[in-house]
C-alpha cells in the first residue's frame, strides 16, 4: 500500500533537550495507527513535524511522497485543546465552512460548491441534521464530530488527531471509535491517545513514544517497550486466546 509518511532519522532539539531521538516511521494508505506515551514525551511535536510545522535537526519527512510544505493541505488536523467562546454565536456549518476559507473569494464569501462540501462533510460524521445548532449548544462528543467534520471538509488523504477523545464520556467514546473506523475505510488516521481501553478495542496499530519510537508496525505491545516509554512496569491487556476481559464500569 501507499506510504502516507514516511520518516527517517528524525531528530528534534529544543535549544539542550531533546524532543525527539532518531524517530523512523512509516503509515501507510488505510492504517489506523494509535501513538501512546507519558506527557512531554514528544508526541504533539511528532505531529507538528509530520505537518511541516517544526522542521527536523535531522533525518528526512515525507509527506504523501513529498515535502510536508507541498502536501499538508491534504492532511486534516484535529488539535488537542479546542475550545469556543460561549458568548460567540456560531452554526455548526459555518464551523465547519471554515476548513474552506482557503477557498472562499476575494471578500471570503463560500461558494456552492464550498457549502455542498460542508454539508458532505457533516454528513459523513453523522452531523447533517445538526447544521443549524449553534455550535456550543451540542456535547462534547458532537461537538468532536463537527471539528473532525471540518478537518475533513477538503477530503484529505490523512487525518491527524491530538487526543480527539479527552473529555468524552465513555459511551460517546464508542461512538466516536466507531466513527474513525468507518473513516479509515477511507483515508489513513494517526490519533495520540492516553486511553489504553479504546485502543485495545479499536485501533489497528500502535506506537508507544517518549523521545525514542517504540514501532513494530501492529497493535501488539511489548513490555519491554512500555517499560522503556513509561519508566515503570506496565501490566498488559493480551488479546486473542487466552485473553483477560475487563467489564464495563
Amino acid at each position: 500500500m501507499e506510504n502516507v509518511i514516511e520518516l527517517k532519522d528524525v531528530w528534534v532539539n529544543y535549544e539542550d533537550t531533546t524532543i525527539l531521538e532518531s524517530v523512523d516511521l512509516i503509515v501507510r494508505n488505510h492504517d489506523f495507527l494509535a501513538i501512546m506515551g507519558p506527557n512531554g514525551g514528544g508526541k504533539s511535536t511528532l505531529l507538528k513535524v509530520i505537518l511541516g510545522l517544526i522542521k527536523p535537526g535531522k533525518g528526512s519527512v515525507k509527506l504523501l511522497g513529498d515535502s510536508p510544505c507541498k502536501t499538508r493541505q491534504y492532511v486534516g488536523y484535529v488539535s488537542q485543546h479546542i475550545t469556543s467562546n460561549l458568548d460567540f454565536p456560531i452554526s455548526v456549518r459555518d464551523v465547519v465552512l471554515m476548513g474552506r476559507i482557503s477557498h472562499a473569494g476575494p471578500f471570503k464569501r463560500y461558494s456552492k460548491e464550498d457549502r455542498q462540501a460542508a454539508y458532505d462533510a457533516l454528513n459523513k460524521v453523522d452531523m447533517l441534521e445538526y447544521k443549524d445548532r449553534q455550535i456550543n449548544e451540542l456535547s462534547g462528543g458532537q461537538k468532536q464530530r463537527v471539528f473532525i467534520a471540518r478537518a475533513l471538509v477538503n477530503n484529505p488523504r490523512l487525518l491527524l488527531l491530538d487526543e480527539p477523545s479527552a473529555g468524552i464520556d465513555a459511551q460517546r467514546q464508542k461512538d466516536f471509535y466507531e466513527l474513525l473506523k468507518k473513516l479509515k475505510e477511507e483515508i489513513a488516521i494517526v490519533m495520540i491517545t492516553h486511553d489504553l481501553g479504546a485502543v485495545s478495542v479499536h485501533i489497528d496499530k500502535i506506537a508507544c513514544l517518549n523521545k525514542k519510537l517504540h514501532y513494530h508496525d501492529s497493535k501488539n505491545l511489548h513490555a519491554p517497550d512500555l517499560e522503556a516509554v513509561y519508566g515503570c512496569p506496565v501490566d498488559l491487556i493480551a488479546h486473542g486466546i487466552p485473553h483477560r476481559v475487563l467489564e464495563q464500569h
